[in-house]
């Protein structure tokens, strides 16, 4: 007698990947991935993009390394964020390029993800971050906190705010007289108020570490991006910044901060690359910025002008800030 839990004998032996047929049959896996021949990527810059042009693509040299280089940049930039993730740009000692670095790497984060971005200027010294991305500090974090009840769309959001290509910027209190009034309790209101309607806020913080927003900043803060440059000074100040949120119990924070050095002031006398390793030790990633005539002149950013390895470096700091987005180590 045949068992009818088995086939025939004489049965077909199905093709791999045929679809099977009966009780519990299921379809073949047809996948794009799995139906596609892989192709090789199109080069989009050099003599590779000539050549496949002219050729209609029958030759492909694919991307050269410095595409590649980028094409995994902005996959880590691209990373999924769930809720909101903010983001503490801070430095102990002026003039060392932070509200820069804010700025620029606020728009590598708006221009590459589909996603909300905000940068908040939560200094309390009439801070230049607006005038640097938009040149319209007109209306300010003053007013939102004024008006903070009454804020509950995106649209009442958007009436502070102004924009640089992507990135929305809430620009500060523009006299210093009154910068004193944003208090913490005031900073923790309003980052509260964008994380309903912005994924990643970035804020531009003071130099003081004891005033009272820096410690909101520091209390709100999901990662923390240290500028410092490549100098006696600049290394020190930096240095001495991740010593104080340690001993401050900010610890889990310097572990997974981001340390960026400013290259617009360097030394030959300096050993660049003991400051780099000294960093490398403490924080989980170092960027260094190059010197950028664009970015020099203190005017208006425009991302288009910055030297193509000024833009990398910015990308590149936009993906180790990303790269904390799928893990939340600190959760």
């Amino acid at each position: 007698m045949t068992n009818p839990a088995q086939p025939p004998a004489d049965a077909p032996t199905p093709r791999p990947g045929a679809r099977r047929e009966g009780p519990g049959a299921g379809p073949a896996d047809l996948r794009e991935d799995a139906v596609l021949r892989p192709r090789p990527e199109r080069p989009r810059t050099g003599w590779r993009r000539v050549l496949h042009d002219v050729t209609g693509g029958r030759v492909n040299p694919g991307p050269s390394e410095a595409e590649e280089l980028r094409s995994g940049l902005l996959a880590r930039v691209r990373a999924p964020l769930a809720g909101a993730h903010r983001v503490a740009v801070m430095s102990v000692k002026g003039g060392v390029g932070k509200t820069t670095v804010a700025a620029c790497l606020g728009q590598a984060l708006a221009e590459h993800r589909g996603d909300r971005a905000v940068v908040l200027d939560a200094n309390p010294d009439a801070g230049t971050l607006a005038d640097r991305l938009t040149g319209d500090s007109r209306i300010t974090v003053r007013e939102m906190l004024d008006d903070l009840e009454s804020v509950g769309t995106w649209t009442d959001v958007s009436r502070y705010t102004s924009l640089a290509g992507r990135l929305q910027v809430l620009a500060s209190e523009q006299d210093p007289a009154s910068g004193e009034a944003f208090s913490r309790e005031e900073y923790e209101r309003v980052v509260a108020l964008l994380g309903r309607f912005f994924n990643i806020i970035i804020t531009d913080s003071g130099t003081g570490l004891v005033h009272s927003t820096m410690q909101g900043t520091l209390a709100c803060a999901d990662s923390v991006v240290v500028v410092g440059a490549p100098t006696v000074d600049g290394a020190g100040r930096a240095s001495k910044t991740l010593d104080w949120m340690a001993a401050h119990g900010h610890g889990d924070l310097v572990r997974d901060a981001v340390v960026v050095l400013s290259c617009d002031r360097r030394s030959a006398e300096v050993d660049a690359a003991r400051i780099r390793e000294h960093f490398a030790q403490r924080v989980r990633g170092v960027v260094e910025v190059p010197h950028d005539p664009h970015l020099a002149t203190g005017g208006r950013i425009d991302p288009a002008r910055l030297r193509p390895a000024t833009a990398a470096a910015f990308l590149e700091l936009g993906a180790l800030v990303a790269d904390a987005f799928d893990v939340r180590r600190r959760g």
